[in-house]
């Protein structure tokens, strides 16, 4: 303490350590099978990597990039937008590369709130919206996904959205396919999502890090939908579709005056990042087609293996139709429903590693019993996941 004050900024005093770095550091004490952070334990395609090496060795990106990311790379992610989804964006002034999505959510927020400032988010949501909400000194209003286990989904009820919105909200943020349930917004939700925006002058940030991710429907994004090109900032980035994580290259396309709002704030937040991952990246996002349906195709035999194996435990499951993690209600197995309890005692019992969903929540209550698990792993690694799972 200083003069009386906390060290930490009040606007984060909620945050502490992330349920990742402790369900991580707890997988590392224990020795157990970590299904709960969200990153593959193989890397992505070798040609890619060796694109990288290939620009490290011809000093493309070894000092500063361009501040919007490099023109091979923009140009890349303006091609992919175009070839995907037949959305027209202009290299030069509609594209920003960052630090992965996390940074770009960042500085979206940052760019675009202010004190006062209403979010509507879907809740459970990933940790880093309600911190960076924080930081730019807005409120969070959640709008819960409700489980529906006849169905082994969930769903969005849309007049709990437009109650959702008041004369103070300036933004919708938006993530689908949806993490930690797997959501994936249909067209008919995303329809209803732009005419609210469009009726109530919303701004819209959507998280669309799994769009290459989706094993039932499709993904469509909301950008693509009338009068919502002019009002969204889109997120992506190259750490799920290629597995290199740790390369943390995402981007935003948007309409100039958007993409000049969020340079302003990501200009003093790393400035430039990745400057050789950014060629690599380039390339990787002109990868033929049957590289995603390859992806796709693993990714979806790893959810089935993993959502039998943890049914067949006595979970009751909810299978996703998008992203590489599955959720899970415990109360079959523990009618008390502490997720927190439950994954920091799972290690012990069985040697797996899972992440309570209630970190996710503004209403803890609601996510209370859920508990997520990752397949993006070795197919081994889920088989010997789920024979230890069976032991409980």
């Amino acid at each position: 303490m200083t003069q009386g004050r906390p060290l930490l900024n009040r606007r984060l005093a909620e945050f502490g350590t992330t349920i990742f770095a402790e369900m991580s550091a707890l997988a590392v004490r224990t020795g157990a099978i970590n299904l709960g952070q969200g990153f593959p334990d193989t890397d992505g395609p070798e040609e890619v990597r060796e694109a990288a090496v290939r620009a490290l060795r011809a000093g493309h990106g070894n000092q500063y990039p361009p501040g919007p990311g490099v023109p091979e790379l923009r140009t890349a992610i303006t091609g992919h937008q175009q070839r995907r989804y037949a959305l027209a964006y202009d290299p030069d002034t509609e594209v920003l590369v960052t630090a992965g999505a996390t940074e770009a959510i960042a500085a979206a927020l940052l760019a675009l709130l202010e004190p006062g400032d209403e979010v509507v988010a879907l809740e459970p949501y990933y940790d880093s919206y309600a911190a960076c909400i924080a930081m730019a000194g807005a409120t969070r209003v959640p709008v819960t996904l409700h489980p529906e286990p006849s169905a082994g989904s969930y769903r969005l009820d849309l007049d709990e959205l437009r109650a959702a919105v008041t004369p103070r909200t300036r933004l919708l943020l938006l993530n689908t396919p949806h993490n930690p349930t797997g959501t994936v917004l249909t067209r008919e939700e995303l329809s209803a999502i732009a005419a609210l925006a469009c009726e109530r002058d919303l701004l819209v940030v959507t998280d669309e890090v799994y769009e290459h991710l989706v094993f039932e429907g499709e993904h469509l994004p909301l950008a693509s939908f009338p009068g919502m090109r002019e009002r969204t900032v889109t997120i992506s980035s190259a750490g799920k579709t290629f597995s290199f994580t740790g390369w943390k290259v995402g981007w935003i396309t948007a309409s100039p005056e958007l993409v000049a709002a969020v340079r302003s704030a990501k200009q003093f937040l790393t400035y430039v990042s990745a400057g050789p991952f950014q060629y690599a990246v380039a390339e990787a996002l002109r990868l033929p087609d049957s590289y995603f349906d390859t992806l796709r195709a693993d990714l979806r035999a790893k959810r089935d293996l993993l959502s039998t194996g943890l049914a067949e435990a006595g979970f009751e499951v909810y299978r996703p139709a998008g992203t590489y993690f599955v959720t899970t209600d415990i109360r079959p197995l523990d009618p008390a429903g502490d997720g927190f309890a439950f994954c920091r005692s799972l290690p012990e019992r069985c040697g797996v590693v899972a992440v309570p969903n209630a970190v996710f929540y503004d209403h803890r209550e609601q996510g209370a019993p859920f508990v997520r698990f990752a397949f993006c792993k070795r197919t081994e690694v889920l088989e010997e996941a789920v024979s230890r799972l069976k032991g409980l």
